[in-house]
Parts: C-alpha cells; sequence; structure tokens
C-alpha cells in the first residue's frame, strides 16, 4: 500500500446525479419512491434539485437536460450510463405502487429483482436479493 493509499481520505460521496427534462417532477417521483423530501432551498423550475437522503448517506440529484434522451434498455441504442438498485424485502408488494408512482416495467423475469424505468427513462431495480 502506498503512502497516498493509506492517507485518511478525505473525499466522500456525496450524491448522485440524473439527468432529465425536468428535475422537479422526477425528484417528486423518487422522493414519493423512497419517502425523502426535496432540500428546501430547491424549487419548482430550478434547473438542479436535490433529495435529501434522511439517513445522511449520498443523496440523489436531478439535472435539468433539455435534450435528454432515455436509454432504451434493453437495447443498446442509447445505452443507460448507471442504474440504481433498491432492496425491498418484498417485491410483490412494492411492485404496484412504484407503477403507480409513474414506473413502467421493463422486465419481471428474474425471480428475485425486478427491472423498471422512472419517468423520465432511467432504469432502476427493485432487489430482493
Amino acid at each position: 500500500m502506498n503512502s497516498a493509499s493509506s492517507a485518511k481520505n478525505s473525499i466522500t460521496f456525496g450524491c448522485v446525479a440524473l439527468d432529465c427534462p425536468d428535475p422537479w417532477a422526477l425528484a417528486q417521483f423518487y422522493g414519493e419512491l423512497l419517502g425523502w423530501q426535496v432540500d428546501p432551498r430547491d424549487k419548482k423550475g430550478d434547473n438542479w434539485i436535490t433529495l435529501l437522503n434522511p439517513a445522511g448517506g449520498a443523496n440523489i440529484a436531478f439535472q435539468e437536460d433539455p435534450a435528454f434522451a432515455p436509454p432504451t434498455w434493453p437495447s443498446n441504442e442509447r445505452a443507460q450510463m448507471l442504474h440504481i438498485d433498491f432492496d425491498v424485502p418484498d417485491i410483490d408488494a412494492e411492485h404496484e405502487r412504484v407503477l403507480r408512482l409513474g414506473a413502467r416495467l421493463l422486465d419481471d423475469k428474474p425471480e428475485t429483482f425486478r427491472v423498471y424505468a422512472d419517468p423520465a427513462g432511467h432504469p432502476f431495480c427493485l432487489c430482493a436479493c
């Protein structure tokens, strides 16, 4: 181990940011999904909206990109850049709720997870792994 890697690291993971056409709308979706609140400094119409992690970990942010084109998963025509996995104790219990919130089912074949698209088209998974 070199001295640089053995020194205390001052870098922390602050957030993951998703590009989207409407940051406020996508923040509302994920806020309802997770029970998180929008940063009180952020307002509808801002080009950056942050959902605050109540546990104090990394936040989720949404950045306006008027030219955003959603991934075409599972096709690589427009490959996904990342996806988020959410752990759930019971996929079936959460399935209808995420659909009511505006998600779209992409794949329900695996036994331990399901793949959805959020309202802007980003893939995410509910995992009971």
